[in-house]
This record gives structure tokens, sequence and C-alpha cells, in this order.
């Protein structure tokens, strides 16, 4: 009977199915290259770098390595990771039977109860409960893809915490050498405008300029001072934060190469446009919710359906301790059982519903996520351009305003020219000195944001030195 039984049981595993719809990766339209590549489609994507070639300022290579070791943010995207790992092996044991074993109570008690409700002569047993739902209609397998679905998600989220990280990191470590910087020239336009007040006041004792003059000077010397405080503060607010994503209080953080020294990449290809497909990690995780979200389905429709569990009871039973474990003691019994919803067939058809309604939603986050990937890297792409370009032209316009005020101090001194000269051109360098600072941080950070729009490559490890020469 008991071979009939396994016979049986195997059969209705092998004509059962899985109802609902299997996944499938939506449609999505790809065009063979991006908006702003410039014809570079066919040159291997930024995005194949290991973020420590593209990074090449040691110090700041420092900082990615104890961010990564350290930072809470990513601690805990691999805890969920571990979470559901362990949530997708929970629901593989819903393949196997339940067991649950129970034994008699100590010799001596009033009452013992082999099975509920009826008292038994035996003062010692050993009994084993077995139930075994058959997974007819798939619910069980449905519900693995869905734990399976949510896994990825959570590995792939964890790939987007890292290269976030990552990225974040380098964009706070150039604005910080951005402050320095400027922290830098707002030091010597102070130490330039001090010395103009000097001359201004000299000259207004000799009566050779105005009172005017000499507050139009100072009032500049303040501005540069002013200026100077703000900076201060912006700094030590960028090292607080840094000092953050390293996963530690705020402490002075240690430069390494100047802003103006940092590599920036002759040439930054983005690939094909569909490798964003397969290699950006945040879709990916849109990718797999859906997926999850569509085993559900199954699950929910399954719910629907008669479930077969077949159950089972073995044990040993014996008024004696010494003879429990005898052939005579031992016994069992197996029965199959068919539950069918039917009071609450409507609430389930609910359910379904509900579900597929988390389908559509799923879908659309995952277009959407689409939509903005491509957004992120054309928007990356038009900017690199664009900074090099006015990078270029705020050199030339610092140059001539550097030569126009040696020209303008020089006519100044000599009484050839007013105040007026001076203080246009030593203000307008000042400005244009701070915004080609800018918009060097400002080309460096938006190579990053291409880099991370490009799911570009990450790895927890670093190579050392000896590694990197080799």
């Amino acid at each position: 009977m008991m071979r009939s039984l396994v016979m049986a049981v195997l059969s209705l595993l092998l004509l059962s199915c899985a109802v609902g719809p299997d996944y499938k990766r939506p449609q999505t339209d790809v065009e063979d290259r991006f908006r702003m590549a410039d014809g570079q489609s066919d040159m291997p994507s930024l995005a194949n770098l290991a973020w420590w070639d593209l990074l090449r300022d040691e110090q700041l290579q420092q900082l990615i390595r104890i961010a990564l070791a350290e930072n809470r943010d990513l601690q805990r995207a691999v805890a969920t990771v571990e979470e559901f790992r362990a949530r997708a092996l929970i629901a593989r044991s819903d393949y196997l039977p339940g067991i649950t074993v129970s034994s008699s109570m100590p010799a001596g008690r009033k009452a013992n109860f082999l099975f509920p409700g009826f008292a038994s002569p035996f003062n010692y047993y050993l009994l084993g409960n077995l139930a075994w739902e058959i997974d007819l209609w798939g619910r069980v397998r449905r519900l693995n893809e869905a734990a399976r679905a949510d896994l990825l998600s959570k590995e792939e989220n964890r790939r987007a915490v890292t290269i976030q990280l990552v990225s974040a990191v380098a964009e706070a470590y150039f604005n910080l050498l951005q402050f320095d910087l400027q922290l830098d020239i707002a030091k010597r336009t102070l130490q330039s405008w001090e010395e103009s007040v000097r001359i201004a006041q000299a000259r207004l004792r000799q009566g050779m300029t105005s009172k005017l003059d000499a507050d139009q000077f100072e009032a500049e010397r303040a501005n540069a001072a002013a200026r100077t405080v703000e900076l201060q503060r912006q700094m030590v607010q960028a090292e607080n934060h840094l000092s953050v994503l390293l996963g530690r209080r705020p402490f002075a953080i240690g430069r390494g190469h100047s802003l103006d020294e940092q590599i920036v990449p002759p040439e930054v290809p983005a690939g094909l446009p569909s490798e964003l497909l397969q290699r950006r990690p945040d879709l990916l995780v849109a990718e797999q919710q859906l997926a999850a979200a569509t085993a559900r389905i199954g699950a929910a429709k399954a719910e629907r359906f008669p479930k077969i569990t077949l159950t089972g009871l073995l044990g040993v039973a014996h008024p004696e301790l010494s003879l429990l474990f005898t052939d005579a003691s031992s016994f069992g019994v197996a029965s199959a059982a068919l539950a069918a919803p039917l009071l609450n067939a409507q609430v389930l058809g609910f359910q379904q519903e509900a579900v597929e309604a988390q389908t559509k939603e799923a879908l659309a986050q995952y277009q959407q996520a689409v939509l903005t990937a491509f957004r992120e890297v054309e928007d990356a792409l038009v900017a690199i351009q664009t900074a090099r370009t006015q990078s270029e032209a705020q050199l030339q316009q610092v140059t001539a305003l550097q030569s126009a005020l040696k020209l303008a101090e020089l006519r100044y001194k000599g009484g050839l020219a007013n105040y007026l000269d001076v203080l246009v051109a030593r203000r307008n360098l000042f400005e244009s000195e701070l915004a080609l600072t800018s918009t060097r941080r400002f080309l460096l950070a938006s190579v990053v944001q291409l880099y991370k729009a490009l799911g570009g490559g990450w790895s927890p490890d670093t190579p050392t030195a000896e590694e990197r020469k080799g």
C-alpha cells in the first residue's frame, strides 16, 4: 500500500502544473546609440573600468576602501541580503514534509494522552506527525520563484548601494578639493585687497586720492574676508559629510592631489544602450521585483484551488520503558486530506486582483526606471562635453583678466588710472577664478556621475599597490 501511495504521489507531481503567468522581461525600445555619445558607441564602455582605474588619486582610493568596509548603509544592505537568503531557504523547505515529534509525560502523572481527547494506557510513547502538501497547482513553486527574485533584487540593491557609495565618496572628495582651491584663491585675493587698502590709505593721507576710493577698496577687502570665512565653513562641513560616508565621526580628511592635478579621462565612451539593462543594478532590482510580483500571481491563483495534503502518524508506545522500542510497540497510519476554499472564495479572488495590481505597479516602476537610467546617462554625457568647453573658455578668461589686473595696478600706481579700473579688474578675476574651480569640480563629478549612470564596474576589494603595478 505504501508503494502504491508513493507512486500515486509521483504521478500527481508529474501531472501538476504551475498556474499563473511565467515571467518575461518587458519589451523596451532601445536605440543603437546614446544621443550624446559622439559616435563612440562601438568603443568599450567607461563602465568596464574598475573604480580604482577611474579614480587614480591614492588618497581617494583609501577613503573609498574605508567606506566600503565601514559605511552603515552598505552594512545594512549586506544584512538585508542575508535576511532574504534565509527567507529563500525557508520557502524552499515547503517542498519537504513537515514533521513534528512529541513524547509522553514522565511516569507518575495522572493524565497521559496519546491522541487529543483520548486517555492512553501507555506511560511511555514517542509520536511523529507528518504533513506534506502535494504542489499540484504550483503554489509552492511560485512562492519559491518569488523568494528567489526577492533575494536577487536585494543582491542587486547591494551592488547599487556600493556604486552609489563609491560615487558619493568621490564627489564629496572633489567638493573638498574645490573648497581647498577656492579658499586659497580667496586668501590670495584678500592679501591683494589688503595691499590695495594700504596703498589707498597712503594716497589718501597725501591727498592724492579721495575718501571714496579708500572706502571702496576697504569694502572689497571686507567682502573677500567674508568669502574666506564662508569657504572655511563649507570646507569643514564637507569634511563632516565625507566622514559620515566613511562610517566615522567627523574628522579632518587627508588630501592627495589637488583639484587641478586630478586625472580626467580624455574619452568617456558610454557603450551600447542595451548594456544598461544588464549592468545597472537599480534596473535589475526593478526587474526582479517585477518577476517576484508575477510569480505571486500564480501563488494567489493556486490558493483558489483545492489543496491535497498527505498526513502520517508514526510512533512507538508501551506501558514499560524497557519494551518501548520493540517491534510490537510500533504503529503507523497514513491518510490524504483534501481542502478546498468555500466561504472565502470571494476573498481569495480579491487577493488575486490585489496581486495583479501590484504586478502592474511593478511593471510601471521598471519602465520608469529604464527611462530614468537613459536620462541620467544622457545628462552626464552632455555635462561632460559642455564642462570641457566651458572650462577651456573660463581658463582663457582668467588669463586675460590676470593680464588686465596687472596693467590696471601699474596704471593706478603711476597715477594714470583711477581706483575703479583696479577694483573691477580684481573683482572680475576673483569671480572668474572661483567659477573655473567650480567648473573643474563639475567636470570630475560628471565623469563620476556617468560612471554610476552606466552601472560602472565595482568590487568590494581593491588591488594592492604591487598588484596595480603588475
